[in-house]
């Protein structure tokens, strides 16, 4: 591919990428279930519930993991840590089982309540101070790596939503980097960014390449091109905005 309709490519990427992080706060669709999401949208009560959401999502479809916190919810009087806690491991690996919540009921039934005891720990019982007072990107990301099963990808995707969507501050965004989703991870190969046998490493690290002040910039608008037109098989490429700068046509 030409360097000039690559770097095309990339401005236009990059322009829809900064469009979508201007765009001011507007409500959350995580699930598509009102009531859940309005639970994970609530962040000044229950900030908790977004992190425990990010916690299950692991090898299952996204919208499924991320109900778990409201299903939860739906067995007890209230959502509060301390209520939480005092259920105890033996309760949630029971619920975890009785209402088939997740594809690893057990090991994640533990993860959802160290969890809610890493929280208690290290953040006073306030979930939000994981990303308060304009920290780091780093610094959350860390943060997020700390918690039982989350990975690279679910913490720097945790602190993009963080950044992006709920308009929290940070002082950089330079460790936000791009998730290695199979949207996002098809459409930068389709588009001639990366190979086609290219590694997350090589996907995370062109990204940093392309925009080292906030790699992550590209997620969103990356993910929404996979997802909405690049389709893995029978692609939309007529009703793609980048139809004609891709090397398909060149």
């Amino acid at each position: 591919m030409k360097v000039m309709e690559q770097n095309k490519i990339v401005e236009i990427l990059l322009k829809r990428g900064k469009e979508l992080f201007d765009l001011p706060y507007k409500h959350v669709k995580f699930t598509g279930d009102p009531e859940a999401d309005k639970l994970l949208n609530n962040l000044k009560e229950y900030p908790h519930a977004f992190v425990l959401a990010c916690i299950m999502d692991r090898q299952m479809k996204a919208e499924r993991s991320w109900l778990i916190p409201y299903k939860i919810s739906k067995e007890i009087d209230a959502f509060k840590i301390k209520k939480l806690l005092k259920l105890g491991l033996y309760w949630y690996k029971k619920i975890f089982l009785e209402k088939s919540l997740h594809r690893f009921n057990d090991s994640m039934a533990e993860n959802f309540y160290n969890g809610l005891k890493l929280i208690n720990e290290n953040y006073d019982n306030i979930a939000s101070n994981i990303w308060n007072r304009n920290p780091k990107s780093a610094s959350v990301v860390r943060r997020f790596l700390q918690f039982p099963g989350i990975g690279i990808k679910i913490s720097t995707m945790a602190t993009n939503i963080l950044a992006r969507d709920f308009k929290i501050p940070f002082q950089d965004y330079l460790c936000i980097d791009i998730s290695p989703d199979v949207h996002v991870k098809r459409t930068f190969t389709r588009l001639g960014l990366i190979d086609k046998n290219a590694n997350n490493d090589e996907l995370i690290y062109c990204a940093r390449e392309l925009n080292p002040e906030y790699p992550g910039i590209f997620d969103l608008s990356a993910w929404q091109i996979g997802r909405t037109y690049c389709h893995p098989k029978n692609p939309e490429c007529d009703n793609c905005y980048l139809e004609k700068y891709c090397p398909k046509n060149i």
